[in-house]
């Protein structure tokens, strides 16, 4: 703990707030809210730690906080300055996935179709559908049951659909309001929880019919109750009421938390959702934190009531969300709460084994990577490669991994712009200058960790960019590789000095990987670049061959070697002017 953070410490409020938990860069890394900043942010440099915990303690340099008058108000503040700093120590729903709607149109032939989109447009919506074979399911069967139009264009004439009895043609027949209203109404009522009135109406139906000897309009009556009995017994599980509602579970250990959600629809239990992360306060505050991030997506529909455990405050979960929150002792509810709870616990068990396996090869490997080197922990390492043939369309290519994951939303691609033939020493040096002068002017992140893909010249003409071109002091590293093209070497520090690691150990493992992967996306860089040109450079100095017309061309012949062997009349039928084709032959038969 340094003597900035000390001083801190001893000044701290005794009121409730949210506190930023800064590194060595200044970058917040994570974000926390308390009742008593003074109690909670002292928790964290006083008594022992489980692992993660220690790794956040470890990497923090400063803290700051903001007073708040109130925990709700702590509550907000927290959800809003995760969502602004995306800290990474922090939980983050990132999932992008959106449920399905069974939508009533308010067309003056209406539809019923299935969407993911909730349009202000009139139209009726039905669910959210969790399960999108629950919500195919219901619509197919209420297609069998009410014959409303399935096509989006009307057509000229009748469809199969209505000689099947699943639609009322209004295409060629004139359909009434009145009869399309019966049908909404009932389809409304289907959907709300209704199906079982709508059973016993056609089984009533069915009796009329035989009783009158129309056996066959009783056997349509049969086969529409057959289906309802067998798409909605599926889906059951459970069905005291048709409220729709959320069941929160969770289940804490080793720092770690798991959460898992009963999505309950109109009295049914027809899916879940289960999330399992990291957690560095108390777990019925990171619940909380939890609610207020899982409801902000906008996949994820409030229902109607929600369940929480008794340990979870209601009042301020009822207050942040705005929907009514039930802590149920005893009955169904309870039942349903214990069977989350329980689902959460063995997640968790599960997970663990897995977790920790992930732990040793990138986490752990990352730490012991950096004792081994004597450097701080380079939790952020970028490696860079060169790839050509012989100097012919030379490209470099940076890869970044973060906590030993490679993150390739921060791959980089670089053609080389001022180097002539091939000189890998000097690729290396313009990539570099090119990288950290964009780092340094945009003030984007730095790398705890440089890796170059190359021997003892490489490492010393990036050294002298990094250190009396930039002014930057950051842990420079070379990986060289032995005859067979596999990782063998770490060079590292000034004198350079080889670094012995175990080839079994999981840091060894680690550079391979990174090594590897920044090789891969260079080859693949060069080798699109290559293609392209072999192309282009054939009818770069035809005087009216542009792109345009490249593209044209190679699309029309599908390969080079065809248009060669073309004639003039081959390449006007292109679509080329006779003049310009007649210089295009020419100049492929060169």
């Amino acid at each position: 703990m340094n003597q900035k953070i000390k001083d801190k410490l001893a000044i701290l409020p005794d009121q409730s707030g949210c506190y930023l938990m800064k590194d060595r860069q200044g970058t917040i890394i994570y974000v926390g809210k308390a009742k008593v900043l003074k109690n909670r942010v002292r928790s964290y440099f006083t008594g022992s730690h489980d692992g993660k915990t220690l790794r956040l303690v470890n990497e923090i340099e400063d803290f700051e906080y903001i007073v708040t008058s109130s925990d709700i108000e702590a509550l907000i503040l927290e959800l809003n300055l995760i969502k602004k700093h995306d800290p990474k120590y922090n939980v983050m729903l990132k999932d992008d996935k959106t449920y399905p709607f069974i939508k009533l149109t308010s067309e003056r032939h209406p539809r019923l179709i299935t969407t993911r989109k909730v349009k202000k447009d009139g139209g009726k919506y039905f669910g959210p559908y969790p399960n999108v074979i629950a919500a195919n399911e219901t619509k197919k069967l209420l297609d069998r049951i009410y014959p409303l139009r399935k096509c989006t264009t009307l057509p000229d004439r009748v469809c199969l659909y209505h000689h099947l009895g699943q639609c009322l043609a209004p295409c060629v027949y004139k359909v009434s309001e009145s009869e399309y209203k019966t049908i909404v109404e009932d389809i409304t009522r289907f959907l709300n929880g209704g199906y079982k009135d709508i059973k016993k109406e056609l089984s009533e139906k069915m009796t009329a019919a035989a009783e009158e000897l129309d056996f066959e309009r009783a056997k349509e009556y049969r086969d529409k109750i057959a289906h309802i009995e067998v798409t909605m017994e599926k889906q059951k599980m459970m069905n005291t009421d048709f409220t729709d509602r959320d069941v929160f579970g969770y289940a804490f250990d080793k720092g770690w938390m798991c959460v898992q959600v009963f999505f309950v629809r109109q009295g049914k239990l027809i899916e879940r959702d289960v999330s399992t992360f990291p957690v560095y306060g108390e777990p019925e505050e990171e619940l909380l934190t939890f609610l207020g991030q899982f409801y902000s997506q906008v996949n994820h529909f409030k229902p109607k009531e929600i369940l929480l455990p008794e340990s979870i405050d209601a009042g301020l979960a009822e207050e942040l969300l705005q929907v009514k929150v039930l802590r149920p002792k005893r009955g169904q509810k309870k039942d349903l709460l214990k069977l989350a709870s329980k689902n959460a616990t063995i997640a968790l068990q599960e997970k663990f084994s897995l977790i920790e396996r992930d732990e040793d090869r990138t986490i752990k490997a990352v730490e012991s990577l950096g004792e081994q080197l004597g450097i701080y922990t380079p939790h952020r390492i970028e490696a860079f490669d060169n790839s050509n043939i012989q100097g012919t369309n030379p490209v470099s290519a940076m890869v970044v991994f973060i906590d030993g994951k490679p993150e390739k939303r921060e791959y980089r691609k670089y053609k080389i712009k001022t180097v002539k033939g091939p000189d890998d020493y000097e690729s290396m040096r313009e990539v570099i200058r090119r990288r950290y002068s964009r780092v340094l002017r945009e003030g984007l992140p730095l790398p705890d960790l440089i890796i170059i893909d190359g021997g003892k010249g490489h490492v010393e003409g990036v050294r002298d960019i990094l250190e009396n071109e930039l002014g930057l002091d950051i842990p420079l590293a070379g990986l060289v590789k032995d005859e067979k093209h596999r990782t063998s070497q770490l060079m590292i520090g000034s004198p350079l000095e080889i670094v012995e690691l175990d080839r079994r150990s999981q840091e060894f493992y680690l550079l391979q990987r990174i090594q590897d992967e920044v090789h891969r996306f260079a080859i693949t860089f060069h080798r699109q670049i290559r293609g392209k040109n072999a192309f282009q450079s054939m009818l770069d100095d035809i005087p009216g061959v542009g792109e345009k017309r490249r593209k044209l061309l190679l699309k029309h012949f599908g390969s080079v070697k065809k248009m060669k062997e073309a004639s003039v009349e081959d390449i006007m039928a292109a679509g080329i002017p006779s003049a310009l084709a007649d210089e295009i032959v020419r100049k492929l038969q060169e």
